[in-house]
C-alpha cells in the first residue's frame, strides 16, 4: 500500500510542488520497469511517513517527464534529488538506505 505522504510530481505541478515549496523536497526519479526503483519504494515511503511536515516526498516518472529528467541530468534510475528553496542541494544515484537518504536531507 502506497503512503499517502508520497506525492506524484509531473510537468504540471513540478514548479509549484517542488521549486516553490517552503520545505525541503525529496524527488525520487523512477520508472515502472526499474527493479531497483521498486526496491527503493518502501524506503521512500518510510522517509515520507517518518518526516511528514519536515520534508515533502514525491516521485516523478522519467518516461512521463523527459523534460524535467533531462533538465536535472538524470541518466539512470533510481535517482533521488533534494531541492531546497527551488535549488538542487543533494543527489543520490542508485539503490540506497534510509540512513543515507536522511543524511542527504540533513535531518
Amino acid at each position: 500500500m502506497a503512503s499517502p505522504n508520497v506525492h506524484t510530481f509531473n510537468k504540471e505541478n513540478f514548479e509549484s510542488e517542488v521549486l516553490q515549496s517552503s520545505v525541503p523536497v525529496l524527488v525520487d526519479f523512477t520508472a515502472t520497469w526499474c527493479g531497483p526503483c521498486r526496491a527503493l519504494a518502501p524506503i521512500i515511503e518510510k522517509v515520507a511517513d517518518d518526516y511528514q511536515g519536515k520534508v515533502k516526498v514525491g516521485k516523478i516518472d522519467i518516461d512521463e517527464t523527459p523534460e524535467i529528467t533531462k533538465e536535472y541530468g538524470v541518466r539512470s534510475v533510481p535517482t533521488i534529488i533534494i531541492f531546497e528553496g527551488g535549488k538542487k542541494t543533494g543527489q543520490q544515484v542508485g539503490l540506497t538506505t534510509q540512513e543515507k537518504i536522511v543524511q542527504l536531507l540533513g535531518l
